[in-house]
């Protein structure tokens, strides 16, 4: 509790125990009332002083002009009358007041468990300087810099381990208790906790573009984002708000003025009773509070389970997919090929190797990492010349003078070389050098642990249809759809075939079905943003991939999918069940106050009551981990 919410406490019972006292205090006229009002003044100035503010600046329909006309016209009634019954008036901003201590205190806390779920952001980076330890600010580090990391700090920013060994907890970031292992080589990220060993860390990013800082900036960007519910609300209170004030206005002087017409007693004090009672019953607050505390819920408690979703309209949309598109490598597979065979070559193994490496010396792509590896010695860039990529097909490159063409059977057509059929189940790379055919190579990727089990999940979640799109080979491609239980396989697109794919699917959709991409690539990044959701692979996943994308998956495992699907249906469910809540009792009571059957009392519970109700539910939204 902030020093904010203990001041406002103290008021509470401080204005508690005056009202109880002053009921049964004997004093009567002016005395009676100077000290009612002091109490209600105690209770209700900021109220009175934020309604001031809102008419002197236009906005003059709020629930706090609504309390202050209400309590005040309470008061004038009693004065008008001779009654001196002050209680339901103080009552009503009494209870208003706590009603918004408890909505402060909710949201209080639901922010301060989001801060500490995401609490990653780290204080200092460690600098050896002469034999010590300088700490200094993350932001002065350069990148290629050594950086220390102590048993129990965080990593500050992204690197690769030079020396030291460890275990790492990565739950603030991807939700995984267990800790990771980290060696020598290893690439690790910012917001990690190292647990063991002194680790000495090579930065490979500046801090303003490690993981650490683009996860808060994504969580910090998700609240500008609002979903359509939100939208509605905002404007549903625009409108709202000064219908009921007329309304009011017109409860107040209608059935007295046609009592007049008609000769009967005008009865002003019941009416305007009625009309004040009116008032209280249709402040917003229910709705106002609770949907947007529900996506701010919903969303921290995604990203306590490494998902990261970029705002509540992402949210939304997320609950409704119904067909989920995959890249198989990197997303379906760990994307880590492997030489498994080199066949119907006319050279020794280890000359295809080196030449099939040196040609593919300056690719990041997983394929030509895996024959880097299989080649197994250092790469002498100076021995390739005039290397050509051909998209989608390979490439052609001169490794100490020789033409070599390394590729798919689509680039040996272009070269006019007779191929050889590969029978086994892999990536094909054939290789033609100076013209002649020299062999192919078999490169195989390995599925992930859990991607069988999240296309299972994702079908119990309610997902009709999962498609898998692939640049390899049709017998690769469908033996790893029919391994995992896709539905569906589209194998050797190009890049922007993928697109094109995305486009039919989400042609042949109902409209309110949602279609949903999940990629790790640089090439994935038009497809993720033409898709209805892009869910990126966040932690190995591109730069590009994570920016187009609207959730990111931290530690890069396709069982998250189904579980942020599950995420997004319960905050929306939630949502949901708060509108209609809220305005179901909103509506009855306003029906019960124009035909005279409600009192303050019940319009305190229409208001306060129900918020308080709403915004517990609405806290629900963060229970996700069992999910």
């Amino acid at each position: 509790m902030n020093r904010k919410q203990k001041k406002m406490l103290a008021r509470i019972l401080i204005s508690a125990v005056m009202l109880v006292i002053l009921h049964f205090l004997p004093v009567t006229g002016l005395l009676r009332m100077a000290l009612y009002l002091a109490v209600y003044l105690l209770i209700g100035y900021d109220i009175l002083r934020k309604a001031g503010k809102g008419i002197l600046n236009g906005r003059v329909c709020d629930e706090n002009f609504l309390m202050t006309v209400a309590t005040i016209g309470a008061i004038a009634l009693a004065v008008y009358t001779g009654s001196g019954d002050y209680n339901e008036a103080i009552a009503v901003m009494l209870f208003y007041q706590i009603g918004e201590f408890f909505q402060s205190y909710a949201v209080g806390k639901s922010r301060r468990n989001i801060s500490a779920l995401m609490d990653i952001r780290p204080d200092y980076a460690n600098i050896e300087r002469d034999g010590k330890l300088e700490q200094v600010d993350p932001d002065e580090v350069a990148v290629g810099s050594i950086i220390v990391v102590q048993p129990g700090e965080k990593v500050p920013i992204d690197g690769i381990i030079t020396e030291g060994s460890s275990d790492l907890n990565t739950s603030a970031l991807t939700g995984e208790s267990l800790p990771r292992e980290a060696h020598a080589g290893d690439e690790v990220i910012s917001g990690c906790i190292n647990m063991t060993g002194v680790l000495k860390i090579q930065t490979t990013r500046e801090f303003g573009e490690s993981t650490v800082s683009r996860i808060l900036e994504l969580v910090e960007e998700s609240s500008s984002r609002k979903s359509r519910s939100e939208n509605f609300i905002s404007r549903f209170a625009r409108v709202y708000t000064p219908a009921v004030c007329i309304a009011a206005l017109l409860l107040a002087l209608l059935p007295p003025l046609g009592n007049l017409l008609l000769g009967r007693v005008p009865g002003w004090e019941n009416w305007i009773y009625s009309a004040l009672t009116f008032l209280v019953i249709s402040c917003p607050c229910a709705l106002v509070v609770s949907v947007p505390l529900s996506f701010f819920a919903g969303i921290g408690g995604a990203s306590k389970e490494g998902i990261l979703i970029k705002g509540s309209n992402y949210m939304e949309i997320l609950s409704q997919a119904k067909v989920v598109v995959f890249d198989k490598t990197g997303t379906l597979t760990q994307g880590v090929f492997e030489v498994s065979g080199i066949h119907h070559n006319e050279m020794e193994d280890a000359r295809l190797l080196e030449y099939a490496a040196l040609a593919e010396c300056s690719s990041s792509h997983p394929i030509s990492k895996s024959l880097q590896r299989a080649y197994g010695q250092e790469i002498d860039r100076s021995r390739v010349t005039d290397i050509r990529e051909i998209s989608g097909e390979g490439l052609l490159a001169k490794v100490d003078g020789t033409e070599v063409a390394i590729g798919n059977a689509k680039l040996m057509k272009r070269q006019d070389v007779a191929y050889a059929e590969c029978h086994s189940v892999g990536t094909i790379i054939h290789m033609a050098v100076d013209g002649s055919y020299a062999g192919h190579i078999v490169i195989s990727d390995i599925e992930k642990p859990g991607a069988r089990d999240a296309i299972a999940a994702l079908k119990k979640a309610g997902v009709s249809r999962t498609v898998m799109l692939t640049g390899d080979a049709k017998a690769v491609a469908d033996k790893v759809a029919a391994d995992l239980g896709v539905d569906e396989v589209h194998s050797e697109l190009l890049p922007g075939d993928k697109v094109e794919q995305v486009e039919k699917l989400l042609a042949k959709k109902p409209p309110r079905e949602k279609l949903v991409f999940v990629g790790d690539g640089i090439n994935d990044a038009p497809v993720l943003g033409r898709a209805d959701i892009g869910i990126a692979m966040g932690a190995m996943g591109s730069d590009a991939a994570i920016e187009a994308a609207d959730v990111v998956l931290m530690d890069d495992d396709p069982m998250k999918i189904a579980k942020g699907i599950r995420i997004s249906r319960k905050c929306l469910s939630i949502v949901y069940q708060n509108i209609v809540f809220a305005l179901a009792v909103k509506f009855v009571c306003l029906l019960l106050g124009v035909i005279g059957y409600a009192n303050m009392w019940l319009a305190i519970f229409a208001d306060v009551g129900v918020t308080v109700i709403a915004v517990l539910n609405a806290i629900r939204a963060l229970r996700v981990h069992k999910l």
